[in-house]
């Protein structure tokens, strides 16, 4: 079935997406119709959850343990994506499924903390300075690119020799300040997807990097990851109810969330000649959630009309710095003293996408 990128959203689920929008927080706390898997599902609309089953310990430890061992050939691992570990704090992630959307599957707690703290420092250091993977910046500025082995983050906050306008009359410099904290919305990996044509180019995209793909592949692997979107909110920052329509296969969507918590909606109407109505769950995602939309989820609206401020996770929120204080004996905090708590309002969300199969007839696991 042909699926319309530029489709607008239902009317109705236009104006659930505003409701929510506009909560204040303490709204957001005692609003019972937002699932939240924080303990488990307990709560009024955590009822429409039914728990499945619990990963295999043994194969989510050891994908875990391997992403954080790995390094990509021939390139430089940056200090601050080294872990000196795997620390696993808490049972072995569950699998939920949400009654109203069929193959939709929430996985609280999927990435450990250290882990997560891994997974920024390769992202934000390593990928983002890599000028395969474009940005939304592209679009108006010309990007210097870090020399290798650096991270935009090595450069001052006030630097302005690295975002030249590409049109003078209509666009201004930026400074690694304004790019960092509030230009930059997204990043891609892999397949570039064209924004004004609505697809994928056809030639051979950028190599999607290795450590995440192995990660990825082993969480989800009935996905393969050949492209990703890296977005970068902040509190005030939303995602408009979109559909992921472009790629030529139905394998399901990845969705990671890192930092502060984000409300995250979904809309799907009915698939049965009796049950047409239009159905809508919002789901706050903590850093280290995952969702995985498959089946009719697949297709399903879906955005973001909520980042949650202050509550990025103390271990993460003074990255791309490690220690609250800074430390002189760690390498990071006199590296990136002056990005201190970059992170404390940040929400990092990944999401992974498969633009085309070449087998149909794989057995959906999930």
């Amino acid at each position: 079935m042909q699926r319309d990128p530029r489709e607008k959203p239902p009317e109705e689920s236009r104006h659930i997406f505003k409701r929510y929008q506009k909560l204040t927080r303490q709204a957001v706390e005692d609003d019972l119709s937002i699932v939240d898997l924080r303990f488990g599902a307990s709560n009024t609309s955590s009822q429409s959850l039914r728990i499945g089953s619990s990963l295999d310990h043994e194969d989510w430890v050891n994908a875990l343990r391997a992403y954080v061992c790995s390094q990509i050939d021939d390139e430089p691992v940056h200090e601050s994506s080294k872990s000196p570990g795997l620390a696993i704090d808490g049972m072995t992630p569950m699998k939920y499924h949400h009654v109203d959307f069929p193959g939709l599957v929430i996985i609280p707690k999927l990435l450990p903390l250290n882990l997560q703290a891994t997974m920024l420092s390769r992202m934000l250091h390593r990928d983002l300075a890599n000028d395969a993977h474009k940005t939304n910046v592209h679009f108006h500025h010309h990007l210097s690119y870090p020399a290798q082995g650096k991270s935009f983050f090595d450069y001052s906050p006030e630097s302005t020799d690295r975002m030249k306008p590409k049109d003078v009359a209509t666009h201004t410099t930026l400074s690694i300040s304004q790019f960092l904290s509030k230009k930059l919305r997204w990043m891609t990996l892999g397949g570039q997807y064209d924004w004004t044509k609505k697809q994928y180019p056809s030639e051979e995209p950028p190599a999607f990097p290795s450590d995440h793909l192995q990660l990825f592949k082993a969480l989800f692997p009935d996905t393969d990851s050949q492209a990703a979107i890296i977005n970068l909110y902040s509190p005030g920052d939303t995602l408009s109810l979109h559909r992921d329509v472009s790629e030529q296969c139905d394998r399901g969507l990845i969705s990671i969330s890192i930092g502060c918590d984000g409300l995250f909606m979904l809309a799907l109407a009915g698939n049965t000649t009796s049950d047409k109505a239009l159905k809508h769950t919002v789901i706050r995602l903590r850093s280290g959630d995952a969702v995985y939309m498959t089946g009719p989820s697949r297709y399903a609206w879906h955005g973001v009309p909520m980042v949650i401020p202050n509550t990025c996770p103390r271990e993460l929120e003074h990255w791309p710095a490690k220690d609250p204080r800074g430390s002189p004996d760690c390498a990071d905090d006199r590296r990136f003293s002056q990005w201190r708590d970059w992170m404390a309002s940040k929400r990092i969300n990944i999401n992974v996408r498969q633009m085309r199969d070449e087998s149909e007839d794989l057995t959906l696991r999930f």
